[in-house]
């Protein structure tokens, strides 16, 4: 029978503090591991948590659309348009119009530098919303008036909306689809925003042309 002598407690002591500082440290380099992580998801969920309220929340609203007639069949759009109930802002910048009449589809961005692209209110033109020069717009581009915009965020170069503000969209559609758009065709498309839920255009065009400017959505 072996006796135990006093060195081999010693070496047993530390032994057993060795295994102790290895699972402490084992330990100490796992937690810090699991707080990194949860950081790391918690930033990532707060991101898309942001991210996915601007979607659903966000977006462009259509509640208004005026044609007016060309020559001889319909020559011009104005799109009236607002952010939706709690969206950010949007920047026009970053904005893009898809616009169908069945045989052609465009794609049009607004141009800053265009020659009146951009009016700061309806006063420049005496209150006539188809003062508004759309014949200089080519078939990518589209035209900005102000109509309601209580903290000047909407400027020719930042055109950027926000809760409030009222806009309107011009479109020449003559120029778009190489031709003024005749009676009875269905024309649609998207304004599709930086972020958040686009706005729905579709309608169709008057069964004649009797007037000069009509509602059509």
């Amino acid at each position: 029978m072996r006796k135990l002598l006093n060195k081999d407690v010693g070496s047993i002591g530390i032994g057993a503090m060795i295994v102790f500082i290895a699972m402490v440290l084992v330990a100490g380099i796992a937690a810090s591991v699991l707080i990194q992580t949860s950081t790391t998801l918690e930033t990532q969920a707060l991101a898309t948590g942001r991210e996915t309220t601007e979607e659903v929340a966000g977006g462009i609203a259509i509640f208004d659309i005026e044609g007016k007639k060309g020559s001889s069949d319909l020559d011009a759009l104005a799109i009236t348009v607002r952010p939706r109930a709690g969206s950010p802002e949007l920047d026009l910048n970053e904005t893009i119009i898809m616009l169908s009449d069945g045989s052609s589809k465009v794609v049009l961005q607004y141009d800053y530098v265009g020659p009146n692209h951009f009016n700061s209110s309806v006063c420049a033109w005496d209150g006539e919303v188809f003062g508004f020069d759309y014949g200089t717009l080519t078939n990518e581009e589209f035209g900005i008036l102000v109509l309601e915009d209580a903290d000047s965020s909407c400027s020719q170069y930042t055109p950027v909306i926000n809760t409030g503000d009222k806009v309107m969209l011009f479109v020449d559609v003559g120029t778009c689809f190489g031709g003024e758009v005749a009676e009875r065709v269905d024309v649609f498309g998207y304004i599709y925003p930086e972020h958040g839920s686009p706005g729905v255009i579709s309608f169709r065009t008057p069964s004649s042309y009797s007037d000069t400017v009509y509602d059509l959505q």
